[in-house]
């Protein structure tokens, strides 16, 4: 007897995943997010000057920031790895990448 495996495809797919559809309604990261975005931030925004290169949200770096301290990820590599390997992460950020450069901390 031939063995039957279930078809995968490591190709890129024509529409992107919504990476939403992925995360339990009653996730913890879901809370991170929708207190961040509670959150008054004025004090913060009001210290981007403009011009230059655009910078990245200050409310996604708090998410993420967040989430990692509540993961006891307190390194900023760490937290960089975890952008592009952990789901929750990404969601986070939008599928957007700062590297340990960026202002984490």
């Amino acid at each position: 007897m031939k063995p039957v495996f279930k078809e995968y495809s490591d190709q890129p797919v024509l529409f992107p995943e919504n990476l939403s559809d992925y995360i339990p309604e009653n996730h913890i990261v879901r809370l991170v997010s929708q207190v961040v975005d509670n959150l008054n931030i004025d004090s913060i925004l009001s210290t981007y000057k403009g011009g230059g290169t655009s910078s990245y949200h200050p409310r996604m770096l708090l998410k993420v920031l967040f989430y990692a301290y509540l993961n006891n990820i307190f390194s900023v590599r760490r937290i960089e790895k975890a952008l592009y390997e952990n789901i929750y992460f990404m969601w986070l950020s939008g599928k957007q990448y700062p590297d340990f450069r960026t202002c984490l901390y």
